[in-house]
């Protein structure tokens, strides 16, 4: 590339560089309350217990993600389900979810389909759901508290706040597709 030309990219990528940060710090000072509501309550949370002491939530952590957290409670009894199939990232499956903020504000349901579920593959999806669907059986039904950083982060997508954990009361119902990745 010749002076001329990397004269003009270089400034031109400051000024973007630039105006993307400075999205990003307004984002962050904006919803800094809202972000630590969440976090805060995300590590209640995780430390919340059953009426005879026991953790409410299993933490999922899979090798492949290291440093996630999302937090899944099964309401099932999973000896009934545990030789169902459990989907791969590949997998197309279908699910049945209800989907709410910290506050128990619901922000998106599959209710809203005609047969109440949606066929997706888990690689189309957040993170978070990628960890749960993969340590389900076809049949569970969990909750399942996903972090910031494993939902949509400090992006603003499809009305989902920044910064904000969601909580997905989910039933794997189905796997059409059952793809080896």
């Amino acid at each position: 590339m010749n002076k001329a030309k990397l004269l003009f990219v270089l400034p031109a990528l400051s000024i973007i560089a630039a105006s993307c940060s400075s999205d990003n710090d307004d984002t962050w000072s904006k919803y800094a309350q809202w972000r630590d509501t969440n976090n805060a309550w995300f590590e209640q949370e995780k430390y919340r217990t059953n009426d005879d002491g026991t953790p409410f939530y299993e933490v999922l952590s899979p090798s492949w993600y290291p440093g996630s957290q999302v937090l899944i409670h099964y309401y099932n009894d999973r000896a009934l389900t545990q030789n169902n199939l459990v989907p791969y990232v590949t997998s197309t499956v279908s699910v049945k979810y209800v989907g709410y903020y910290y506050n128990g504000e619901i922000f998106d349901s599959s209710f809203a389909n005609t047969d109440s579920a949606i066929v997706v593959k888990p690689t189309g999806t957040i993170a978070g759901w990628q960890i749960a669907l993969t340590n389900m059986h076809v049949g569970d039904s969990v909750d399942v508290v996903i972090p910031a950083d494993q939902a949509y982060g400090a992006s603003v997508t499809s009305g989902v706040n920044p910064y904000s954990v969601l909580r997905f009361s989910m039933k794997l119902k189905d796997i059409p597709e059952y793809q080896l990745p």
